[in-house]
């Protein structure tokens, strides 16, 4: 299947991303903290707790930190008991956003991002208002070059649901959640390391932003992501450079 051109966003994101490493580790910390807590200490029989570990290998965290995080997850030490929430709402122009956050007081992190939305020109929504235009599902992006009939032949034989190329040359392979871990390991045994591999919402539309809008987004998408509290957020917003 042919796709819109996503890897010059990827890649902008991403090393947006790297260039707040220490913001990185935290929130690393805190999702191998309750991914411990939730399926135990042991990576090899909770995924969860291993697509965490690799991210922070990704990062370049030190592994006594990633340890501490685990034995605190699993009751070996004292620590802050975080908890799951999710916000959705929505941006400039309607854009959808979901924002997954984990936080150890309510009361302050829904403060904080009703205020970013309402800051920056987009509004809070109630559960499950945005979330239908979302498919939970495991994404793996490969650059452009790669070998796509090697890459397609190796996905599905790996139980992957569906690979995409983009309009620069660079390969999307989706899979269900619950596959992540299987489809990432024969993908490796197979050549091919992924770029970007993780667990995520994605949009089953996507509006693309330009000029002024573009703007106005990305400075509301920035003040959303900037909170402590946050983990991830997901929008159907493509922002041109």
């Amino acid at each position: 299947m042919a796709g819109h051109s996503k890897w010059a966003n990827i890649k902008h994101k991403k090393a947006a991303t790297d260039a707040k490493r220490g913001k990185i580790w935290t929130r690393l910390i805190k999702e191998i903290t309750v991914a411990a807590r939730m399926g135990g200490g042991d990576m090899n029989s909770n995924p969860r707790l291993r697509l965490a570990v690799d991210k922070a290998a990704d990062a370049n965290m030190p592994k006594d930190n990633v340890n501490r995080a685990i034995q605190r997850g699993s009751g070996g030490l004292e620590g802050a008991n975080y908890e799951e929430v999710r916000y959705e709402g929505y941006g400039i122009g309607g854009a959808a956003i979901i924002v997954d956050c984990m936080t150890d007081n309510r009361v302050r992190t829904v403060a904080e991002v009703r205020h970013a939305f309402s800051k920056y020109g987009g509004n809070m929504g109630t559960e499950g208002s945005v979330a239908f235009m979302f498919k939970h599902c495991g994404q793996f992006l490969f650059p452009p070059g790669t070998d796509e009939d090697k890459l397609t032949e190796a996905a599905l034989d790996a139980g992957a649901e569906d690979v995409i190329a983009d309009e620069e040359g660079g390969f999307e392979v989706l899979c269900g959640p619950h596959e992540f871990a299987q489809v990432k390991d024969s993908l490796e045994k197979a050549g091919f390391k992924a770029e970007v591999a993780e667990i995520i919402m994605k949009p089953a539309t996507e509006t693309t932003f330009t000029g002024e809008d573009a703007q106005k987004m990305q400075k509301l998408l920035d003040a959303i992501e900037n909170l402590d509290d946050v983990q991830e957020v997901y929008t159907n917003a493509v922002i041109e450079e």
